[in-house]
């Protein structure tokens, strides 16, 4: 029964809810890159990659300047810093995609 003892805790709640929210939010993202990529001609699966690569590194890069800013052990700040810095990451691709030149099959 370990199950129950550590969703009593709080933090492994929160740590799950946080990868729940983080799977469905790449689920739609990348659904949505794959439409603006296969209209402008372009791969879907490579600019879906870039968004993965991209969500992760920001994310990423968010949990360490989240410790720096609100300390290890403000979990909350840590977790909802970091998802703000992934989404960033999601916004750098689009914007990487709008600009993208499309590609027209003669």
């Amino acid at each position: 029964m370990l199950l129950p003892t550590l969703c009593v805790c709080g933090i492994y709640h929160l740590q799950l809810i946080y990868y729940m929210i983080e799977i469905i939010a790449l689920f739609f993202l990348g659904r949505h890159i794959g439409r603006m990529a296969a209209s402008k001609g372009l791969s879907p699966k490579k600019w879906i990659l870039y968004l993965v690569v991209a969500w992760v590194g920001a994310e990423f890069a968010g949990i360490i300047l989240g410790g720096i800013f609100f300390g290890m052990g403000n979990l909350a700040g840590l977790l909802l810093f970091s998802i703000a810095c992934a989404f960033g990451g999601y916004l750098w691709v689009r914007n990487r995609l709008e600009q993208a030149p499309d590609e027209t099959q003669e």
